[in-house]
């Protein structure tokens, strides 16, 4: 039989497990919003032949990540979020749930925005002919970029070194943009798993090359997250 003073000692419990729960449900809402807007921008700049859309593309996950930052990380990426999990700044649980919200994330956003861009306009270009080059040139620019991009994200939004930084999200942010700029042409500047399912359901990718793009940003991620404990094995 539980006494009195036993139910008492219980129940502030309840509302600290409840508020818990709420702020884990928050982490997922975040990156399930983040990465929408993330894939959506993705998809309208790009389809409707946006010359700017490295720079939107750039801007929307700077601003998302200053939104959202602080609630979950600000990752909307499945490459940065394998990374930080191998930087153990995320449990498990929390990565492949982080990664559920991502992808539906895209899915959403993809189907979105192939409805809201006028068909009439013209697409983006069609991707170029499947050779053993242009697959091979694609690998490696994914490869470089997404390891550019989360290993700048475990260093200005997890390092000891920089607490409550307020640049992360504009250096996040604008490692898109250079690569958006720099090899957007090569393999459409993609960095990011869940962009590159939503691009694919938008009809910008070929689903032959998905594979070539899915392995070189989980290569790069996981590098990423290595490489930061290979040089600050002290920063856990």
């Amino acid at each position: 039989m539980v006494t009195f003073e036993e139910a008492a000692a219980v129940r502030p419990a309840e509302p600290h497990r409840a508020a818990a729960s709420r702020r884990t449900a928050a982490k997922y809402a975040v990156e399930l919003i983040g990465t929408f807007f993330l894939v959506f921008t993705v998809g309208t700049a790009v389809r409707s032949v946006g010359s700017f859309a490295p720079l939107a593309i750039g801007a929307v996950l700077m601003v998302m990540i200053y939104a959202g930052g602080h609630i979950s990380g600000g990752h909307y990426n499945p490459a940065v979020t394998l990374a930080v999990l191998l930087r153990h700044r995320i449990a498990l649980r929390d990565a492949v749930r982080y990664w559920i919200a991502q992808l539906v994330a895209g899915l959403l956003a993809a189907v979105v925005a192939r409805a809201v861009v006028d068909p009439a306009q013209p697409a983006a270009p069609p991707h170029p002919a499947l050779t053993f080059h242009t697959i091979a040139a694609a690998f490696v620019v994914e490869l470089l970029f997404t390891f550019a991009l989360c290993y700048v994200m475990l260093n200005v939004a997890t390092s000891r070194s920089h607490p409550d930084n307020s640049f992360y999200g504009l250096a996040i942010g604008f490692t898109v943009v250079a690569g958006g700029f720099a090899v957007g042409a090569i393999s459409g500047g993609v960095f990011n798993p869940a962009v590159t399912i939503g691009a694919a359901v938008m009809g910008m990718f070929a689903w032959p090359t998905l594979w070539v793009y899915l392995a070189a940003q989980l290569i790069a991620g996981a590098a990423a997250g290595a490489v930061f404990l290979a040089l600050d094995p002290d920063d856990r």
